[in-house]
This record gives structure tokens, sequence and C-alpha cells, in this order.
């Protein structure tokens, strides 16, 4: 394999790299809690947040390999197994299914969550002035926290 030479030295790579992974930890669990919602809710908002959490769960989709690709940019292999994936996430899984305003509120806690995670590895990204990395962070923070403010209000 030739050497990767893109202005970002081979420690820091690997460090941004690690906090990439469990960036996508917690993307694929919050995308996996989402798509469950989206099956199993039910009551009076059942349609409002059937069609929300499709939204958002086919947001996360595209992410998930926004995020493993970058991974992979970075010269490290991306995890891909629900095993390395509940070692790295800090959003637990949820056993059951939760009423309607649980899962709203589970989302919420989730997607903040990933903000939390996305801003430490924002800084990582930004002391190594890997500028590619810290834009695609940025922007997963950008809609992480505007869709915790939807499901927020939606609990009122």
């Amino acid at each position: 394999m030739t050497d990767i030479d893109i202005g970002i030295n081979k420690e820091s790579r690997l460090e941004i790299a690690e906090g990439l992974k469990r960036l996508l930890a917690d993307s694929y669990t919050l995308y996996l809690q989402t798509h469950n919602f989206h099956w199993n809710v039910t009551g009076a908002q059942f349609r409002e947040l059937h069609l929300m959490f499709e939204e958002h769960y086919t947001e996360l989709a595209t992410a998930v390999d926004d995020i493993a690709e970058r991974i992979r940019t970075l010269g490290v292999a991306a995890p891909g197994t629900y095993k390395e994936f509940a070692k790295l996430s800090s959003i637990k899984e949820v056993d059951g299914v939760p009423s309607s305003l649980e899962m709203v509120d589970l989302l919420h806690k989730g997607h903040e969550q990933v903000v939390r995670t996305a801003r430490q590895v924002l800084k990582t990204a930004q002391a190594a002035d890997d500028e590619s990395t810290a834009a695609l962070v940025s922007d997963r923070m950008r809609i992480h926290e505007k869709t915790s403010w939807m499901l927020r209000v939606t609990k009122k």
C-alpha cells in the first residue's frame, strides 16, 4: 500500500480516526435506535413521529457512510460490527419498546450525545489542521443540534 501524504502526520491521523470511530459508533447506534422507534412508535402522534423518525434515520444512514469513508481516507479500518459499535458508543441500546414520549426523549438525548462526541473530534481535527474532518464534524454537529432541538420541542 502507498504511504499517505495528505499533510497530516500518522500519529494525528490515527488520533483523529479513533475519535471518528466513536462518532461513527454513536451515529450508527442512534440510526438503529431511530429506525427501531420508527417501526414501533404508537399513540396519538403516530403519523408525525413515524415520518419524523424516517427522515432522521435516512439522514443518519448517509452520515455513517460519510464518517466511515473519512476514517478510511485517513488510512484506518472503519468499525462495522455491532460488537465494535457497542464497545465504542456512548449511546446505550434500549430494551423493549418505550412509549412515544420516551422515544422522543431518548432520541433527543442521543442527538445531544452525538454533538458532544463530535465536539471532541473537532478539537482533535483542528489541532492537526485537518480541515476535511473538521468540516465533516462541524456539519454533523449542526444537523444533530437542530434535530435535538426539534425533538426537544416535540416533547412539550
